[in-house]
């Protein structure tokens, strides 16, 4: 599987190489362009992305990658500002590391996106398992296809799987600390909710677009989040 690593820190991009590259091939890059030129060129897992680069900032590569491709992006940055995670969370990112970081739990962090990106090519599963198909929605774990109203969705594999939880369990309401929990796999904190509203919110803009609505997942002030049956 290819990681790619952007970031203009060459002592930084090389230790996450040396930490990634036992279990992955690691592309690495110290500037976004040659990023964006690697992601036309080659077939990308996973990507680290740093948000200052010297050319093309983090969020605007991250923006060029949502515009295609759907694998997980990890935003790698030494801002610190509550509102840069929410800025790379609303375009698309998946995760959000601040510098400096302890390299294990960024391995730790790639390894959960890559299970998460990879278990819907497990075959191992009956077909029933893997699609859920109602109410003009139609998800597909085993090829990541979202069908909603007959038109396809490019949903992130976090996207995908908050709204698989959602509907597998549609009509009952799930609270965001379950969600946070079995998506991102981590202790719910005081800023958990946060992060699954900003998912939330991206969720709503895609399922608007083929229908013009975004009441499809509905919110239950102080329990959670629910798809009526």
């Amino acid at each position: 599987m290819n990681i790619l690593v952007v970031d203009d820190e060459k002592e930084i991009a090389d230790v996450v190489e040396l930490y990634l590259q036992n279990e992955y091939h690691v592309l690495k890059f110290y500037t976004g362009q040659e990023a964006l030129e690697c992601i036309e060129k080659t077939n990308v897992d996973l990507a680290i992305l740093d948000v200052m680069l010297p050319d093309i900032d983090g969020f605007t590569i991250l923006r060029k990658i949502r515009e295609k491709y759907t694998f997980p992006v990890i935003m790698l940055t030494a801002k610190t500002e509550y509102r840069d995670k929410i800025t790379g969370l609303t375009m698309g990112a998946d995760d959000y590391i601040p510098k400096p970081f302890n390299p294990l739990e960024l391995v730790a962090r790639v390894k959960a996106q890559m299970r998460r990106y990879t278990q819907y090519n497990d075959g191992k599963k009956s077909d029933s398992e893997n699609i859920i198909d109602f109410a003009g929605i139609l998800l597909n774990k085993e090829s990541h296809e979202c069908i909603y109203n007959e038109q396809s969705l490019p949903l992130t594999p976090t996207e995908f799987e908050i709204l698989w939880i959602l509907c597998e369990n549609r009509g009952k309401v799930i609270s965001s600390q379950r969600l946070f929990e079995e998506v991102w796999h981590e202790e719910y904190l005081k800023n958990s909710n946060n992060t699954v509203m900003v998912h939330i919110r991206h969720l709503r803009e895609k399922l608007s677009k083929p229908t013009g609505k975004s009441d499809l997942i509905k919110t239950v002030w102080g329990v959670g989040y629910k798809i009526e049956e």
